[in-house]
This record gives C-alpha cells, structure tokens and sequence, in this order.
C-alpha cells in the first residue's frame, strides 16, 4: 500500500507543478508553438480538468483501499496521453519534448496499474 500512496503523491504533485504554469503562458506557447491558441475555453478547460484530477490523485493518497474504485479511471487519464501524443508526433503534430512528457504519464500509468494490482479491496 505504501507504493501506492507514493505513486499517486509524486503524480497528484508532479501534475499540480508541471499544469499550474500553463496558467500563465497562453500569450507565449500561442508565439512558440504555432497556430495560436484560437479556443482558450478548450485550452483552460484542458487545464482546469487537468488540475481536478491531480486533486483526485492525491485524494486517492489518502487512503489507497478506500479510493482503490477510482483507480482504473486514473490510469485511463494517463493512458489519454500517453498514447496520443506519440501517435501525433509519428504524424508530425507535435514536438519531441511532447514526447517526454506524455512518457512520464505513461509510467505513472503503469505506476498506477500495478498500484491498482497491490491494493487489496475494500
């Protein structure tokens, strides 16, 4: 249990630190990375959805047996993005470093498979 207590801290944190800036750089990804953002109630949304889940990541810390129901649904989260951003970047939609990041998610997720595996039920 005490594996999945870790896992789902370091992904609630590591999620909190790494979303929480995109806050403030709608102006400077729309310049770095064009086209523009020409939705920002998708690009927010995306955020504010992002940021309810590391809540819920870090709720599921809390009390792994408890919350051991919503862990197949966290590892959906994960699996969302860590297996399309490969698939665009195969297509040349996005950059490398998109890569990286949705590799993290992709560890989190098995993280979070074998968390799911580990903690007895209820």
């Amino acid at each position: 249990m005490r594996f999945a207590r870790w896992t789902f801290v370091v992904a609630g944190a590591w999620g909190l630190l790494s979303v929480t800036p995109l806050y403030w750089l709608e102006g400077l990804i729309s310049r770095e990375r064009p086209p523009a953002i020409t939705h920002p109630e998708h690009f927010y949304g995306f955020i504010g959805v992002t940021m309810a889940w590391q809540v819920l990541f870090l709720t599921i810390a809390t009390d792994p047996i408890r919350y051991r129901p919503a862990m197949p649904a966290a590892v959906l989260e994960k699996a969302a993005f860590a297996i399309a951003v490969p698939i665009l970047f195969a297509m040349n939609r996005v950059a490398a470093d998109s890569v990286v990041f949705s590799s993290i998610d992709g560890l989190l997720g098995v993280c979070f498979i074998v968390s799911y595996l580990r903690t007895p039920r209820l």
